[in-house]
């Protein structure tokens, strides 16, 4: 049924625990392939050399951290855990992995670290359950 499983993870706790469910869902169904993305905001080029350097180093390690907690937060599971840190709009990165690695499911928290935490629904996970090329998992 779902043999391609994609999780989205940002670091905020609904996407650590999408990360803990998704992976208590490929223990139950033993997938093909896992794959965990995390993608951070485009640095913008007017900053300048060398703090435009400093600002993507500094979103680099951010990401690979966010990357560390979601991973640790998985454990063990049946299949090898492919990951991908991307640049650029957080819901357009994860539309194009799923569509590019045919994925079957997305998995991904109901709200992220965004400025409106407030909301029922985030709008990086209102656009890709608008958009995705598959099934979402919104996990709360």
């Amino acid at each position: 049924m779902f043999d391609k499983i994609l999780l989205a993870v940002d670091g905020s706790e609904h996407a650590l625990h999408a990360a803990r469910t998704a992976a208590e869902l490929a223990r139950t169904i033993k997938p093909k392939e896992f794959r965990v993305v995390v993608s951070y905001d485009t640095i913008p080029m007017y900053l300048g050399e060398p703090n435009l350097q400093f600002a993507i180093d500094d979103r680099k390690k951010d990401a690979e951290e966010i990357l560390d907690k979601a991973l640790k937060e998985i454990g063990e599971i049946p299949c090898e855990i492919h990951t991908e840190v991307l640049e650029g709009d957080s819901a357009v990165n994860i539309i194009e992995v799923a569509s590019t690695r045919n994925s079957d499911v997305i998995v991904m928290g109901s709200r992220g670290l965004g400025r409106l935490a407030g909301l029922l629904l985030g709008s990086t996970s209102q656009k890709v359950v608008a958009h995705a090329p598959c099934p979402v998992l919104i996990v709360r």
